[in-house]
């Protein structure tokens, strides 16, 4: 659950540049060559840094950038997933997550 203001924030697309990583001067018969003595899985790690991000209720893992809570949470709390902020009246209902 996301509020009115906070979804203006998921709107905006983050896209990977698709000539950020390449020679757009460079001659098309030479390559550069990677060592062959050098591990490729240790190199991985710094391309895909997953954020740290633990919901403030429950510990579990989020994956949405900018969330302080898990979809579960906040659906249950009637709370925005982003700011906290109430959305939803939940005194006289049984939320589930079933």
């Amino acid at each position: 659950m996301v509020c009115d203001a906070c979804q203006k924030k998921l709107t905006k697309i983050v896209g990977v540049d698709p000539y950020r990583n390449k020679a757009h001067n460079k001659l098309a018969g030479v390559q550069k060559r990677p060592p062959t003595n050098q591990n490729r899985l240790l190199g991985s790690e710094k391309k895909a840094t997953v954020m740290n991000l633990k919901c403030k209720i429950c510990k579990c893992s989020i994956h949405q950038v900018g969330s302080h809570y898990c979809q579960t949470c906040a659906y249950q709390k009637g709370i925005c997933a982003m700011c906290g902020k109430r959305i939803l009246n939940t005194t006289g209902l049984r939320q589930s997550t079933v």
